[in-house]
């Protein structure tokens, strides 16, 4: 774990990073279990707090225009992540193992230094308005945390393998807060929208199952599509990994 100052935990350990995927699904899980101690849906209580400006009640159009508003974020959450893989690389999203050998700073990297995590949050936003209204406060505390603790645990390894070059870009990027204009030159890497639709399929299938929900209303069609994010999951991650086998066959040919 990495530490600092008087041995005061600050980032993630390589259990937590090795299994990340499963702790945001435990996150997500506990966060929608939230409806048994709290059944108010948190996008139908927003509904319900906008038209009470209006000392009216809520109806359809209120309940449309929050949930489409909650998709849009969904669909802005895989955008930017789609946009970070696309210079990253799928393989890396499905890699148990740190990265710190390379350095990325071109595309969304020049206006934030974790756009991946950045996405999470953002989709946490979005999708905690299908959940509870406890269950929103816990989904998006839990992945602002849990995101952190990756954060740290990622820029120590990569500052300890690059040393000054990442300080400098440290520097000049935000963290986790994008700045409107790039940071800093383009470096002229090509970004592989392939790739990147490849490894973020799984949350635009996300966003689309409250995109569905929006427009319908319909918790069956919802839950449908959800599932369906799932198997989306599975096959390209299995995509993915042949295409990381088929990487390092090739490259242990040209040695």
């Amino acid at each position: 774990m990495i530490r600092r100052g008087k041995g005061v935990p600050v980032g993630a350990r390589n259990f937590e990073f090795k299994h990340r995927f499963w702790i945001f699904g435990a996150i997500f899980w506990l966060a929608f279990a939230s409806y048994s101690i709290d059944h108010q849906n948190a996008g139908a209580a927003l509904a319900d707090w906008i038209a009470g400006l209006r000392h009216a009640q809520a109806g359809d159009a209120e309940y449309h225009v929050v949930f489409a508003i909650a998709g849009l974020i969904c669909m802005a959450a895989a955008a930017l992540r789609t946009w970070a893989t696309a210079y990253l690389n799928p393989e890396v999203m499905v890699d148990k193992h740190l990265h710190t050998t390379r350095l990325v700073a071109d595309g969304p990297y020049r206006h934030v230094r974790n756009p991946l995590y950045l996405g999470n949050i953002v989709l946490a936003v979005g999708f905690g308005l299908m959940a509870s209204r406890a269950g929103f406060v816990l989904l998006v505390l839990g992945m602002v945390l849990f995101d952190y603790r990756l954060i740290l645990r990622e820029e120590a390894g990569i500052r300890a393998s690059q040393g000054d070059g990442f300080r400098a870009y440290c520097a000049a990027v935000p963290r986790i807060l994008p700045a409107l204009l790039p940071r800093l030159p383009s470096g002229g890497a090509a970004a592989d929208w392939s790739g990147g639709m490849l490894g973020e399929a799984f949350m635009w299938v996300l966003a689309l199952s409250v995109v569905s929900f929006s427009i319908t209303l319909n918790q069956t069609i919802y839950f449908v599509v959800l599932g369906l994010a799932f198997v989306v999951y599975a096959i390209c991650y299995v995509v993915i990994l042949k295409r990381r086998k088929a990487k390092e066959g090739g490259a242990a040919i040209q040695r």
